[in-house]
């Protein structure tokens, strides 16, 4: 899947002894978001708010917790290929510094630019979405979703004409799909009767005979979406369109903190039925609408441009020059960044390399048992019963949220027993399950690539790897010059990928041997933690690389207008020109599963780790 991921972090370069004390005194006042590398669990957290854990009285410093989580040369992540001095910068907790742009795979970037709606004579007229009372809505619903026993709902015909039965058919029709309508007389009067059209089904499949034939069966439109990740907004479009999740379509899914901009596909729902929730819905927006005959695929996209603002930047003219020009010219090291290997005492790596061992207690150990560090609350409650207890049921009487992997795994302990972890652990989504395993395999890419570039630097060695077309072949001695370090790639480990001629070809294989595993033997007795493997290039060189240092006074102002800005007519910030503070702007265009923390880190020369930026700065727990 693709990965978009950023955190909100104040960068800045470490500081002296006393003022890292310092910072590691300070209470926690307001604990921002916490990157993950999966789901909403607590094991895995994307951009869950981590909630305050003195329940037991232990006021225990955010900063104090973060020194059990990972820092980057716990990853493999240690090498730069840039030769400036560093600079300390902030990535600031607003949602307008940090913009991403996708790029559809024509090469065009998305923007939302135009809120009109295609016009069509067959489309219902605005009175549709206004026809009906909320409490019709309500009733419509729970027949629609079966909340209730009723089989029927009568809608008294107030203003009987034949054109308002129309609209209140139409109304029902189009927005309670599986719906069908029917009119009666009762004592004198008109009603128009809902009942469900065949069975029954809760969400119904949008309907094909009401579709014009003319008209493309997929409306696609771009998705303007603040502090809400992409399944999140689709989920909510869904709840709002009372359709399932499933008819939507998308190349790609974007990070929650974060103003994304991105193209969707939807099965059978009209324009205007989008364009409506636009006067309803918070944080996103809807439009540059149009039919077509197919849906979105995931990673059909070429890549997302971000602009990204860095804050209170501390470096010369010079420096930053120097920074960018290398960002642009050389590029940056294509590290797998460390929202992939989560944020807890247990990095999910390490849960990965349990499961290619085919060690389950391990596995088991390693999601449930108490660690150090940052979680919530019920969730430590959850693993001191487990140690306790080992009792599933106990454990999962202390989770309120059943949805996130402890839970899942613990029901699925309760359901098969503890002598079937394999089976309890595989209750756990596919997807959740291996991103444990692409966990271990990007730990080992990350430290192969830091001992790659140890070794031979960055230039094309003989016994390096490089594609031709999707076959990866050993670069010979007589035809190194041919090619440079931008050509090279690396396998991530697995049974169908080659390795590269020269030491880091054994340093590979020690490293697996080290953890027990044997690298000429991938295949898993169980199919799907099997590992293929897959080559990434070493060195991405970011494409379309703008920047501009601007200076500013107010901390708040945003520093650039984004698409709904320019919609809306909001005016450019004024600013000073000569402010107290400065801010780097800077613009790339980088492709799908690459990482915009590690360019800028490259641009910073400093740790992205959360545990390295809670410990050195103080502003990120403002």
């Amino acid at each position: 899947m693709e990965t978009v991921e950023m955190n909100s972090v104040s960068l800045k370069r470490p500081r002296s002894e006393d003022d890292v004390a310092n910072a590691d005194e300070i209470k926690r006042q307001k604990i921002l978001e916490k990157p993950k590398a999966g789901n909403d669990s607590g094991e895995e957290q994307e951009e869950e708010e981590l909630e305050d854990s003195d329940e037991d009285g232990d006021a225990e410093s955010f900063a104090d917790m973060m020194k059990h989580g990972l820092t980057e040369s716990d990853v493999g992540i240690t090498k730069f290929v840039s030769s400036h001095k560093g600079f300390s910068g902030i990535l600031k907790e607003r949602y307008s510094d940090f913009v991403v742009h996708e790029i559809g795979k024509d090469g065009r970037v998305s923007h939302l630019d135009d809120f009109s709606v295609p016009v069509d004579d067959e489309d219902p007229s605005e009175e549709t979405f206004t026809v009906l009372s909320d409490e019709d809505k309500q009733r419509l619903e729970e027949l629609q979703l079966f909340k209730n026993k009723e089989t029927s709902v009568a809608i008294e015909v107030i203003e009987d004409t034949k054109e308002k039965r129309t609209i209140i058919h139409q109304a029902v029709k189009s927005l309670f799909p599986g719906l069908e309508t029917k009119t009666e007389d009762r004592d004198g009067k008109k009603y128009i009767i809902a009942y469900h059209a065949a069975g029954k089904k809760a969400l119904a499949n949008p309907r094909k005979h009401s579709w014009p034939k003319s008209r493309g069966s997929y409306c696609h439109f771009v998705l303007y979406k603040e502090n809400k990740d992409t399944m999140d907004a689709i989920n909510v479009l869904s709840k709002f369109l009372r359709v399932k999740p499933n008819i939507f379509s998308y190349m790609g899914t974007k990070d929650k903190r974060a103003i994304t901009v991105q193209e969707i596909a939807v099965l059978r729902i009209t324009a205007q039925r989008l364009a409506h929730l636009n006067k309803c819905l918070m944080n996103f927006k809807l439009g540059n609408f149009s039919y077509k005959n197919h849906p979105l695929k995931l990673g059909e996209l070429q890549g997302n441009h971000f602009t990204v603002v860095l804050r209170n930047i501390t470096g010369t003219d010079d420096q930053i020059e120097q920074a960018m020009h290398s960002l642009r010219e050389i590029g940056f090291i294509n590290y797998y960044g460390m929202q992939r290997f989560g944020t807890t005492a247990v990095p999910t790596y390490q849960i990965g390399r349990a499961i290619l061992q085919n060690n389950w207690n391990e596995v088991m150990d390693l999601i449930l048992k108490p660690r150090p560090g940052a979680e919530k609350g019920y969730l430590v409650k959850c693993r001191e019963e487990w140690a306790k207890t080992k009792d599933p049921a106990a454990a999962l009487k202390k989770l309120p949220v059943k949805r996130c992997v402890e839970g899942q795994l613990l029901r699925g302990l309760l359901k098969y027993g503890m002598k079937n972890i394999i089976s309890a652990f595989g209750i756990i989504p596919r997807n959740n399950r291996l991103m444990y395993i692409h966990s271990y395999q990007s730990y080992v890419w990350n430290n192969m690539v830091s001992k790659r570039i140890e070794e031979y630097g960055l230039r094309a060695v003989p016994g390096d790897l490089i594609l031709k077309g999707a076959t990866a072949v050993h670069i010979e001695e007589g035809d190194v010059d041919n090619y440079t370090i931008h050509d090279v790639v690396m396998p991530l480990p697995g049974f169908d990928v080659i390795y590269p001629k020269h030491k880091i070809g054994e340093a590979y294989k020690e490293m697996l041997v080290a953890d027990n595993l044997d690298i000429n033997n991938m295949r898993h007795k169980i199919r799907d933690y099997s590992l293929s493997g897959a080559y990434r290039k070493i060195i991405i060189r970011p494409q379309n690389v703008n920047w501009e240092v601007v200076a500013y006074d107010d901390p708040k102002i945003p520093l650039f207008t984004t698409d709904l800005d320019k919609l809306e007519g909001k005016p450019l910030p004024v600013l000073p020109t000569d402010g107290k503070f400065r801010a780097l702007k800077m613009e790339f265009s980088l492709p799908p599963s690459t990482y915009a923390t590690m360019a800028i880190r490259e641009v910073l020369k400093m740790d992205t780790s959360i545990k390295n930026q809670t410990q050195l700065n103080t502003t990120w727990l403002r």
